[in-house]
């Protein structure tokens, strides 16, 4: 594991947020490494106002989107509300669909199945829709290259308003409404919104229509911020407000759905990361394991008993996902020890049994033993196919582009992609896919790197920074938790191996006479000796809270450390 320090931001503007903030210096660093440079970016920051959404109208193509709901609405046409099978579709599904139900009852709701369908627009879809009389689809989080799809429902009198973020081809549906801001046509400020907040900006689009406030909507914001979290989207400038308002609700009064998978844990308050490890796979895995239906059933369900009942089920293909995820893990990094593959450059493994629905998953734990770009195999139908993951700084989608002799199909981006080969082209495009990564992967990109944003003595953390570095939440892209190291550490004698396999380490760690905070270091078991009779040891950590009950205690979640 490497390390390395963050650059020092331009001192002239920490100097200035330390005066006109009264901060201390690590409080402002931490704030000029986010690009907050001024009094009101901090304000804004530290506190984000729904008055600072951006109008939605400035999105290419709203007024035509709104224009069409409401003349639905006025003729009263069946509208379809169509998403992908993930968080960000489901839960978009869900905030469409319960905002149009709230004043216009003909609104139905369809998810593909992953492995009928696939992922985005499908003929199966717009063949519903046609059986069951709807004349308008709004596509939520999919869509934006889906020009044959889009021609087909046309032939059929289906019209579509699509809502997506990902990135458009060279050319666009030629539906009757395209919102997605990465349009290059497209003027709307932040480009930087999930499926679920396209969808959101809708709504507060056809609210201001319907002379509703932004503050009608912020009972749709523990759907928005979900997804948010989920679909790992930079959480800054709208995603921050969005996300921000989008956890009040979820702490203080989520939708029944929420609320029943929030009750499976003692948590007192929801932050943006147990949205992420909690909320999210649960939803991930109604359509990983059965059918994403159950997410949207689950999410759109007002009767808390019922919401129970759909969270349990739900809950149990979770704990299925994650045996699943678990066992075909073990059989993978086998296979790498078998084929004696623990010192290539790449990690490219196959079963034909295993669940397409988890090898995403299992991709991304093969790279927490194996540092390198993964790709994991399975049968589907006729062919094999994959999900690849890759480290940081390695392009994996142009990695297969140079490898797409042996392809049929493949797409994603820089650090995930799914793609389709034939049976009897496994081995070699195995082959050609470890020689591309071994010629273009450079030396730093084959260890993980921790970045550190600062380092500090304990004494650093007072009560008064302590509270300043909470309100830096919610954390993810753009603004991740901030990383701190600390020289010459010390465990107090009290470190011990937990867990069920004593996988993990727990220590109580000082700094010269500083008071004793308490350190968990995940997968560090092994490291229990070297902590011994009060070696000095350098600790890399973030920091967290530890709920429990009603006590809330800070932590230091280790990332690393080394004896000195």
């Amino acid at each position: 594991m490497r390390w390395s320090l963050k650059q020092n931001p331009d001192p002239e503007i920490v100097q200035h947020l330390i005066t006109s903030l009264n901060v201390t210096p690590l409080i402002a660093n931490l704030l000029a490494q986010r690009g907050i440079a001024t009094f009101n970016q901090a304000k804004k920051f530290f506190r984000p106002e729904l008055e600072d959404l951006c109008n939605p109208y400035l999105m290419k193509d709203m007024d035509k989107a709104v224009t069409r709901i409401e003349k639905a609405i006025l003729t009263n046409e069946r509208i379809l509300v169509f998403g992908d099978y993930d968080v960000d579709g489901t839960t978009a599904v869900a905030l469409m669909s319960s905002y149009l139900k709230s004043f216009y009852p003909d609104v139905d709701t369809y998810i593909p199945d992953r492995y009928a369908e696939g992922y985005g627009i499908s003929n199966q879809g717009i063949d519903y829709a046609e059986d069951n009389g709807i004349t308008l689809i709004i596509a939520l989080d999919c869509g934006i290259k889906s020009i044959d799809k889009i021609e087909y429902a046309t032939q059929k009198g289906i019209d579509f308003v699509i809502c997506d973020h990902h990135l458009p081809g060279d050319e666009v549906p030629n539906a009757v409404a395209v919102l997605d801001p990465k349009q290059k046509d497209c003027n709307y400020p932040f480009k930087e919104l999930c499926g679920c907040g396209v969808g959101f900006k809708l709504i507060q689009a056809l609210a201001a229509n319907r002379e509703e406030t932004i503050e009608d909507l912020i009972p749709y914001l523990d759907l928005v911020a979900t997804a948010i979290a989920a679909d790992i989207v930079p959480i800054v400038d709208e995603n921050r407000i969005l996300a921000y308002y989008g956890l009040q609700v979820i702490n203080s009064n989520p939708r029944p759905g929420i609320l029943a998978m929030k009750k499976q844990f003692a948590i007192k308050e929801f932050t943006i990361t147990d949205v992420v490890f909690k909320i999210a796979p649960r939803i991930n895995a109604a359509g990983r394991i059965k059918h994403g239906n159950y997410a949207v059933r689950l999410l759109t369900e007002f009767d808390l008993d019922e919401a129970i009942e759909f969270a349990k089920e739900i809950d149990e293909f979770n704990m299925n996902r994650r045996v699943l995820d678990q066992q075909i893990t073990e059989e993978a990094l086998n296979q790498i020890i078998e084929n004696n593959e623990e010192n290539t450059f790449s990690s490219v493994v196959y079963h034909e049994s295993w669940h397409k629905g988890v090898i995403g998953i299992v991709a991304s734990r093969l790279i927490e033993t194996y540092y390198r770009p993964t790709l994991v195999f399975t049968k589907s139908g006729d062919y094999l196919a994959a999900s690849a993951r890759s480290v940081k700084g390695f392009d994996v989608y142009q990695a297969l582009e140079k490898c797409s002799e042996h392809i049929i199909q493949f797409g994603g981006h820089m650090y995930a992609a799914g793609l389709t080969i034939k049976d009897s082209e496994y081995e070699n495009f195995k082959s050609k896919f470890e020689e591309v990564v071994k010629s273009t992967i450079c030396e730093e990109q084959q260890t993980e790197e921790i970045e550190i944003d600062a380092v500090v003595n304990f004494d650093d953390f007072d009560e008064k920074t302590l509270r300043i570095l909470k309100q830096f939440e919610p954390h993810g892209p753009g603004n991740m938790t901030p990383v701190f190291l600390t020289p010459n550490v010390f465990d107090t004698g009290n470190a011990q191996c937990i867990g069920k396999n004593n996988e993990h380490l727990r220590m109580f760690v000082k700094q010269n006479n500083s008071k004793p905070f308490p350190a968990i270091a995940f997968k560090k078991g092994e490291m229990l000796n070297a902590t011994k009779n009060l070696k000095l040891m350098n600790m890399v950590y973030s920091l967290s809270e530890n709920q429990w009950k009603d006590n809330v205690t800070i932590q230091l979640q280790v990332k690393d450390f080394v004896v000195n």
